[in-house]
């Protein structure tokens, strides 16, 4: 009969109740793994519901709002909304755990999609925008579904996971539309049919965050590590430029896509060509998801974000050599592929660069610059499209040439990295 081996314990001890094994990377990425696939699940069928909301929303403000130039201003409610709920939503989950932050989120998708269809009942556009704010709620939270990916995985797995988990877009980039497509003209009320199936896919997705295990983070005691402030977060220069090229490829795919649709039905094309047209544009968002880890690994991440970068460009001079359809796809596909990369590269960068005690502090402060850009963006792209020209193709110009200044700015920082010696870096 062995006996027990005190020493041999010490060397490898059970794991706490709810917490991943941590005898190897094998052990961690099996429960990774079973997290990423929920993950991918709840990306792909709640996550459908932001294609059906960039599709429509600027055409419904457009009948609602007392003035065309305020035609996006639904979508940049949602922003906002995202912007301004991401760093509670991060501390939430820093306290509660990923599985009821998730819920929360559903839970303010579904209240958004409610108000937002009863403002489209009483041609309400005070109301359409409260409910665009709450959807907000549900944009901040779907954020933290990459991050939630690399909570358990080993450091070879991480962009993997990431990227996997981005990969889930795929099927709400065909979902999406295609709901978009069967409910906009299903009531007497256009667009009303397809927040009713908004609020469907927020009450029946969310439960598939029973399945997610991803501990909650141990509260800290005293004499454990605290990590580094904010301030000192954002002066490391890993971390610095990773937020300003995920913030310059959100932003930039978002002040596109936001006037995408009003560009393509101004031009004298159908509502469903924009939703083809949007279709198109998220899945090249999350198809490249597949190898995108692998290409992170094979060839480093500020590479591959510079390829975004460059990708992101090239979207811009496609939109800007006319309006035929054939221009809106190929500009949004490759709007959609540079934003993977941009903002995949730059989530594996800030993701090696902090520390277990700074998670929640980092996340939540990079949450809230990203999409305080975009809130930018989404403000600036009703007024570029409306009321920066004589007509929808000058106004189509002026938002596609307003992503070149930032492009540069994002590729300077790039370059000002790969200067820094790399021990400078995080």
């Amino acid at each position: 009969m062995r006996r027990f081996n005190p020493n041999l314990a010490q060397k490898h001890p059970l794991p706490c109740a709810g917490e991943p094994p941590t005898d190897g990377h094998m052990s961690t990425d099996a429960l990774a793994k079973r997290n990423v696939l929920v993950l991918v699940a709840a990306q792909a069928i709640l996550g459908a519901q932001m294609p059906m909301i960039f599709t429509i929303a600027g055409l419904a403000g457009q009948s609602l709002a007392p003035n065309a130039c305020w035609a996006t201003l639904p979508i940049s409610f949602t922003v906002i909304g995202s912007m301004l709920t991401a760093t509670p939503i991060s501390a939430f989950m820093q306290k509660f755990g990923r599985r009821a932050g998730f819920v929360v989120g559903a839970l303010g998708g579904a209240i958004g999609a409610s108000i937002g269809a009863y403002g489209l009942y009483t041609q309400s556009f005070l109301l359409f925008l409260l409910g665009a704010f709450f959807t907000g709620i549900y944009m901040s939270a779907q954020g933290f579904y990459r991050f939630a990916a690399a909570d358990t995985a080993s450091d070879s797995f991480r962009p993997k996971a990431i990227s996997w988990v981005m990969a889930g877009g795929l099927l709400s980039a065909v979902l999406g539309p295609q709901l978009v497509k069967a409910t906009a003209q299903a009531f007497v009320v256009p667009f009303l049919g397809t927040y009713l199936a908004v609020i469907a896919l927020n009450l029946t997705g969310m439960f598939l965050f029973a399945g997610l295990s991803i501990p909650k983070p141990k509260p800290p005691v005293l004499g454990s590590p605290v990590g580094r402030t904010r301030a000192e977060l954002i002066r490391t220069p890993a971390i610095a430029v990773a937020m300003i090229c995920a913030t310059v490829s959100y932003a930039l795919m978002n002040l596109v896509m936001t006037s995408s649709p009003l560009a393509v039905v101004g031009c004298g094309f159908e509502t469903a060509d924009a939703a083809d047209v949007v279709t198109a544009h998220v899945l090249a968002m999350y198809a490249p998801s597949f190898v995108t880890g692998h290409i992170i690994a094979r060839i480093g991440v500020e590479k591959v974000i510079a390829l975004g970068l460059t990708i992101l460009a090239a979207a811009g001079a496609v939109a800007m050599a006319g309006v035929e359809l054939e221009n809106f796809f190929i500009a949004l596909i490759l709007l959609g592929i540079g934003w993977n990369f941009g903002f995949i590269g730059a989530t594996t960068m800030l993701t090696t660069a902090q520390r277990p005690e700074e998670r929640g502090r980092l996340q939540g402060l990079n949450d809230l610059i990203v999409f305080g850009g975009v809130t930018m963006a989404s403000f600036s792209s009703g007024g570029l499209m409306n009321c920066a020209g004589g007509s929808v193709q000058q106004g189509w110009q002026m938002v596609n040439m307003a992503m070149l200044p930032f492009l540069v700015a994002a590729g300077g920082a790039l370059i000002w990295l790969w200067l820094q010696p790399r021990e400078m870096r995080s």
